[in-house]
């Protein structure tokens, strides 16, 4: 390796992808995801902005212990007609507990007079000696160049002269921004190679914004230029469209390109797992589209993708997916073959011979059953379930009798317009008669709560079951109120998460069968036995 080929990665997650609306943060969140990205083996991590909240103050009084990252703090250069030493901005730089700081100052002269409404000169005084100040008092100061393409459009000269005042100051990274998000990968490479042609004896880093959904393809562009820096966020999170996303940056580079970056190969295995960490911490479902680490970027379809990829994955993926920690798919829906049918059963285990009749009489049921609105691509343990009835390995846990379901809408007592639901369940559980009434937030709760109040008491186990996500799709709506309804329902507990799909006219009862089959696969999941 050659220090022409290194590139460093920054993660701006904590700070930047904090800008993202709707995301909040927590101390623990901070601590979480900083230790997950050192653990990936990035490089910086940029742990906020101290003084600007009082997260960010707890965060930085007890940082995170990291290994391998170096923890940045995130600041703005000193104030118009203040000393680097009588600043508080910098002051709470110096005083955080990081190793290293990145100073934000403007550098197109548009900003600077409209912003500031200081001169030119003074604005670069204020990076020249805001930059040797924390040079001076931290191991490591870089610049970050806002909104330094758009500068150097409108003004190259005085942009170029900004980078040269962070440079006098010491500057250990001067970082240019596309903070606006709006110029595109020919701009950047050119823009860049400038930079570096006049500036040879500095490193430079790039920071893309994703608003014209190009800030990988900018970051890659610049990384070609001479740029061996590299910031960006895990799962593209930040303001507006985002920012550039780490991620997938970080996988291309491993897998596409002969640079080299601080993640080795069993890190790059840790990929997916820190990418979902993010989303868990924010509560928010995964993107299955995501380039590498989706659910769906290794998932295949078609009869004929999947019979391809049986013989040789390389026929339509680009890279092992094994390499960035996650899994293949044969997703089974109306357009499986047996080739999707004979891979999904022995990813659960079931052997069958390929030649056995009843693996064409499953694709058959599975093409019908989508035809009338059924859709076993996601809804993957109510297709393990049709699979395993149809060759007879699924016991009967219950049966049900019947149900009925009301809703009541009135007055109550305080005057308030109140509507109740309320469910009674019939089952059957191994010939014994059981009827339960609940009552819920709504019919699909009532007719839930009832028929766990029927088999709590024989499957205790259930106790830990909860209900994670619930969708409704009209897939009929030429049909008016008789439309044929979709549900699909997302389970979770000790078993981790499954989701199950039920089709009917009425919505209750497409609820019904989704429910039925949730509960039924948590039941098979955990080796329950009916009782005798």
């Amino acid at each position: 390796m050659t220090d022409d080929k290194r590139i460093y990665l920054f993660d701006s997650t904590l700070r930047d992808g904090a800008q993202t609306n709707g995301v909040d943060f927590t101390v623990s969140d901070k601590t979480a995801i900083a230790q997950g990205l050192d653990r990936l083996g990035v490089d910086y991590v940029e742990g906020g902005w101290p003084g600007a909240n009082p997260t960010d103050n707890a965060f930085f009084a007890e940082p995170p212990e990291l290994k391998h990252a170096r923890f940045v703090a995130f600041g703005m250069t000193r104030r118009s007609g203040r000393s680097p030493d009588n600043d508080p901005g910098l002051a709470a730089l110096v005083n955080a507990k990081s190793d290293a700081a990145c100073l934000v100052g403007k550098t197109w002269d548009f900003h600077v007079d409209l912003a500031l409404g200081v001169s030119n000169e003074e604005n670069l005084e204020m990076i020249r000696d805001s930059i040797a100040h924390l040079q001076a008092n931290k191991s490591e100061a870089m610049f970050d160049a806002e909104h330094f393409f758009d500068g150097f459009k409108s003004n190259r000269d005085y942009a170029m002269a900004c980078l040269r005042a962070a440079q006098e100051g010491g500057a250990s990274w001067l970082v240019l921004c596309d903070t606006n998000g709006g110029t595109l990968p020919h701009e950047v490479e050119e823009i860049v190679g400038e930079v570096c042609r006049q500036l040879p004896d500095s490193r430079i880093a790039i920071h893309a914004h994703n608003d014209t959904e190009n800030a990988v393809a900018n970051s890659l562009a610049a990384v070609r230029s001479g740029a061996r820096q590299i910031q960006g966020t895990l799962n593209g999170l930040g303001e507006r469209c985002g920012n550039a996303n780490l991620v997938s940056l970080i996988a291309s580079l491993a897998l596409k390109t002969d640079y080299v970056t601080g993640v080795s190969d069993e890190q790059l295995k840790q990929l997916k797992s820190v990418s979902r960490l993010l989303d868990e911490r924010l509560n928010r479902m995964s993107q299955k589209s995501a380039a590498y680490v989706g659910d769906n970027a290794f998932a295949h379809k078609g009869g004929l993708h999947v019979s391809a990829v049986e013989k040789d994955p390389r026929s339509y993926e680009h890279v092992n997916p094994d390499l960035v920690g996650n899994v293949r798919r044969i997703v089974v829906s109306d357009q499986a073959g047996r080739a999707n049918i004979l891979s999904r059963l022995n990813e659960f285990g079931i052997e069958i011979d390929p030649k056995d009749e009843k693996v064409n009489r499953l694709v058959e049921e599975i093409k019908e059953r989508e035809f009338y609105g059924y859709a076993y691509d996601t809804a993957e343990a109510s297709f393990e379930l049709l699979a395993r009835r149809l060759l007879g390995d699924i016991p009967e846990y219950f049966t049900l009798q019947r149900f009925r379901v009301m809703d009541d809408r009135r007055w109550n007592a305080r005057g308030e317009l109140v509507t109740e639901s309320e469910a009674t369940v019939n089952l059957s559980i191994n010939g014994e008669a059981t009827m339960t009434v609940a009552e819920g937030n709504g019919p699909v709760d009532a007719l839930d709560k009832a028929l766990r109040k029927s088999l709590l008491p024989v499957y205790p186990v259930l106790e830990t079951m909860r209900l994670m996500d619930y969708k409704v799709r009209i897939l009929t709506p030429q049909d008016g109120t008789e439309a044929v309804t979709r549900v699909m329902i997302e389970s979770g507990g000790r078993s981790g998460r499954w989701i199950t799909v039920g089709v009917s006219a009425n919505i209750i009862d497409a609820s019904f069968n989704a429910l039925s089959d949730a509960i039924t696969w948590k039941l098979f999941r955990t080796s329950q036995t009916p009782p005798q």
